[in-house]
Parts: C-alpha cells; sequence; structure tokens
C-alpha cells in the first residue's frame, strides 16, 4: 500500500489531456456559434411568406439545429474540462456516442431508394414555398439532367404544375425551367422553356426537356461516389471519436485522483488516531 501514498501536489490528472480537451471543444464551440449565427441570418433574410411545412428540409434550420446541439455538447465539454467535472464529461461522451450513432444511420438512409423517393417527391411538393429547395431542386435537375422523380409528369404532384383543369396557375401542367434541354451556344436561358411540357407525350417532351427522373439518377450517383461519401462520414465521425477519447482519459483519470484523495484522507485520519 505504500506505492500508493503520493505527495500532496500529485495529481494523476494530466494537464495536457485536460487543457487539449478544452481547446478542442472550445473550437468546436465556436464552429457551433458561428453555425447558429448563419443558419439565423440565413432564415431571417428569407421572404416572410416561406412555408413552415418546408422547414424539415431547410437548409437554415438545419444549420441552427446542428449548430445548437454542437453549442450544448462542446459547452459542456469545455466545463467539464476545467472543472474536472466527471458529469459532465460522461454527458458530452454520451451526446457525441449519440450524435455519431445519427450521423452513420443518416448515411445508411441516403442509400435507400425509398428515402431517396421521399426526400424527392416532398421537395418537389414544397418547390415554389422555399427559395433554398427551389435553387437545390433547379441545381440538381440541371446537373443530373433530369426531372421529376421518376419522370416529368410528377411535378403535377405541386401545386403550381398541376394540370388539373381547375388550377389557375400560369405554371399549369408546366415544368420548372430546369428541366430544359440547355443549348450551350444560348447566351439567354428561357426561364419559360417548360411551358405546358406535361400536356405533351413522352417523345415529343423530350425534345425540350429532360424526361428521365431524377431519383434513378441519384441513386446510381450515390452508389457510384461510396468510397467520397464513406470518407465524408469518416472526417465527421474522426472530431467525435477524438473527442470521447480524450473524455474517457480525463474520467479514468479524475477517478484515479478522487481514489488517491480519499486514500490519503483515510491513511492520515489512521495515523491520528
Amino acid at each position: 500500500m505504500a506505492d500508493r501514498r503520493r505527495g500532496e501536489d500529485f495529481t494523476f490528472v494530466s494537464p495536457v489531456v485536460k487543457y487539449l480537451l478544452f481547446i478542442f471543444n472550445f473550437i468546436f464551440w465556436i464552429i457551433s456559434l458561428v453555425m447558429v449565427l448563419i443558419g439565423v441570418y440565413a432564415r431571417t433574410m428569407k421572404h416572410a411568406e416561406a412555408a413552415l411545412a418546408c422547414l424539415s428540409v431547410d437548409p437554415a434550420i438545419m444549420l441552427m439545429v446542428v449548430g445548437v446541439l454542437m453549442f450544448v455538447i462542446t459547452f459542456c465539454g469545455c466545463v467539464g474540462s476545467l472543472r474536472e467535472n466527471i458529469c459532465l464529461l460522461q454527458t458530452v461522451s454520451s451526446l457525441q456516442c449519440v450524435a455519431g450513432f445519427y450521423l452513420m444511420q443518416t448515411c445508411a438512409l441516403f442509400h435507400a431508394r425509398n428515402k431517396v423517393t421521399e426526400m424527392i417527391n416532398k421537395a418537389i411538393v414544397h418547390y415554389r414555398d422555399d427559395i433554398d429547395l427551389q435553387n437545390l431542386i433547379d441545381f440538381g435537375q440541371k446537373e443530373f439532367g433530369c426531372c421529376g422523380g421518376v419522370t416529368y409528369t410528377d411535378w403535377s404532384q405541386n401545386m403550381y404544375f398541376n394540370c388539373k383543369d381547375n388550377n389557375p396557375s400560369r405554371e399549369r401542367c408546366s415544368v420548372p425551367f430546369s428541366c430544359c434541354i440547355m443549348s450551350k451556344d444560348k447566351m439567354v436561358i428561357n426561364t419559360m422553356c417548360g411551358q405546358g411540357m406535361q400536356e405533351l407525350e413522352y417523345v415529343q417532351a423530350g425534345n425540350h426537356i429532360h424526361t428521365n427522373g431524377c431519383i434513378d439518377k441519384l441513386v446510381n450517383w450515390i452508389h457510384s461516389n461510396l468510397f467520397l461519401l464513406g470518407g465524408i462520414a469518416l472526417g465527421l465521425a474522426i472530431p467525435q471519436l477524438v473527442g470521447i477519447l480524450l473524455s474517457q482519459i480525463l474520467i479514468n483519470q479524475i477517478k484515479d485522483q478522487i481514489e488517491l484523495q480519499n486514500y490519503n484522507q483515510k491513511h492520515r485520519s489512521d495515523l491520528w488516531s
């Protein structure tokens, strides 16, 4: 038992681990704060008529949610490391494990065709409700050379492009201009090129717009870029693993220090007894 008797100034807690964990959490705390501010700014800059029904796919809302979660986790990490608080450090480790699990689960969901179909169909319905979503869909349709989910007539799911006779919209039975086959020699884009395209037959419409849907194109792109997506997921997971590792090391050191203090206190009381 004599080897456990240490000097009063001895500590199992390594300053290197302690302050490295603090700096690590502080950096990501600043990043999370910037993410929240950008999300709030992007949201407030939108028009007031932006539909609340589309919040689940709003990049600004997603940025704010992720930023707030990171802010809470990293704040607990900063305080827990400085105060050597086991409860806070264990909370941080648990939250990081949960975040890592949902990150892996989200990546796995993107490989499922049903999930991709659900996302695209929902995006079509809310196309005109949110400018960020609209720009994202237009970019995707132009980049992949596609239109709609399965085919170009899927745009009838949107209230503005619906082909019903009682639809008063000027875009009735049309498709977005991003569906159009663009000629590289044209300097000016005709944003009305998708007018009335849903009323044309498949072959006839194919002379003016991309008639194939985006679901197969997106699924094929995901499958052909699995290594890239896996690398991104790994890059996001590594900081979490580093944080968990540092937290566990510090927790173990704090427990050893508490055990040492209890032993020394008991040893001193035995000497006086």
